[in-house]
């Protein structure tokens, strides 16, 4: 798990079948110190994080073929709550 940024949405015009009707969004993974960590990623989102929301970020695979019911999904990062 890793904390993240939200910097925006993605929108792709063509994109995997198992992300049709998933939001992805472009997070910043932060250090505890809230610096960067890395670069941005492509999350997908399914709670609707939006702009400056902070996030907990999961690369987890298992939930991600949860979250698009697919098992050859290529998603790598999912959202997977919002820091309050």
């Amino acid at each position: 798990m890793q904390t993240a940024l939200i910097l925006g949405s993605a929108r792709a015009t063509v994109k995997h079948e198992s992300l049709v009707g998933h939001r992805m969004v472009v997070a910043q993974p932060l250090m505890l110190d809230q610096s960067p960590d890395g670069p941005p990623l492509l999350a997908i989102d399914a709670f609707g994080a939006r702009r400056g929301d902070h996030v907990m970020l999961t690369s987890d695979g298992m939930y991600a073929r949860d979250i698009t019911n697919d098992e050859k999904t290529p998603v790598r990062w999912s959202v997977m709550g919002i820091v309050d």
